[in-house]
């Protein structure tokens, strides 16, 4: 090896000082990644992809993630409790039910900071099944399980999945395939719309 010859890279735990950048680094990180796999998918997005967008090494998304499904969960970790969700919806007189179930999941996916993760699972939930998981724990076990189970309706769970398919299928084409004019209408004209029909689903007995 000659003088001018740069130093062999070293594999593994990231150095002292790329390691010491902290919570900044790693939360570029997960910035970097909910924005990859919410644009891309689970499929398109690679570790060195992530590392790029963050501006770091691909050894520290390793360092402090691990694999590729590691970086998913940490990514697509969504960022409210669905107990609140459960109080908001059902915390109400019964025929307003729909209404504030399209109005709250509306509110979810106009905010940025929810729309990020939730993107990801959604896009990636059609080709991956660690990401289809995520989808249908957080959606029908800890969301719609709870709904259901306070719904005075013959088949409640049947019903609520039902819902889901519905507020699902308008998050697809409004905010995944951008479909006009969905993409653009006023979220309370979305509601408008929409609410009769959740009404008929979790209401109607």
């Amino acid at each position: 090896m000659t003088e001018d010859a740069p130093a062999p890279r070293r594999r593994g735990r990231p150095s002292r000082k790329t390691a010491s950048e902290g919570p900044d680094a790693r939360t570029r990180i997960l910035e970097a990644a909910r924005s990859e796999f919410a644009e891309r998918g689970y499929d398109r997005t690679s570790i060195r992809g992530i590392a790029k967008a963050a501006g770091v090494d691909a050894a520290l998304v390793h360092h402090y993630f691990g694999t590729k499904d590691e970086v998913f969960a940490a990514a697509v970790e969504v960022t409210f409790e669905p107990a609140l969700v459960v109080h908001t919806v059902l915390g109400g007189p019964p025929e307003g039910l729909g209404e504030r179930l399209a109005r709250f999941f509306l509110s979810v996916w106009e905010d940025p900071a929810t729309r990020s993760p939730l993107l990801a699972i959604l896009r990636s939930a059609v080709t991956h099944e660690a990401a289809a998981n995520v989808l249908r724990d957080f959606v029908l076990r800890r969301l719609l399980e709870r709904i259901a189970a306070e719904l005075d309706v013959p088949d409640a769970t049947f019903r609520a999945e039902l819902a889901a398919s519905h507020m699902l299928g308008i998050a697809m084409l409004r905010y995944v395939v951008r479909a006009e004019p969905l993409a653009s209408a006023d979220p309370e004209e979305i509601v408008a719309m929409v609410a009769p029909t959740l009404q008929r689903y979790l209401g109607e007995r």
